[in-house]
C-alpha cells in the first residue's frame, strides 16, 4: 500500500474533513423525530473549508481525494 506524507496543514485538512464527514454522517443517521432537516453546525463545515483553503486545497477536490485516499484508504 503507498504511503502519502502529508504536510501539517495537508493532514489538518484531512483530519476536519473527516470530522465533518463523521458530523453529517451522525446527522444523518439520527432518528427521523419531527421531519426537521439534518443540522450540520457551521463550525464544522466552516472548520473543514478553512483548512482545505490553508493547505492549497481549496478548488481542487482531485488532489485532495487523492491525499485523503492514500492518508485514509477506504475499508
Amino acid at each position: 500500500m503507498p504511503t502519502a506524507v502529508l504536510t501539517d496543514r495537508e493532514r489538518t485538512a484531512v483530519q476536519a474533513y473527516l470530522r465533518l464527514l463523521h458530523t453529517v454522517r451522525a446527522a444523518f443517521d439520527g432518528p427521523p423525530d419531527d421531519g426537521r432537516p439534518a443540522l450540520v453546525p457551521p463550525a464544522v463545515l466552516a472548520e473543514a473549508e478553512q483548512a482545505l483553503a490553508r493547505a492549497g486545497l481549496a478548488g481542487n477536490e482531485e488532489q485532495f481525494f487523492r491525499l485523503l485516499r492514500h492518508w485514509c484508504p477506504p475499508t
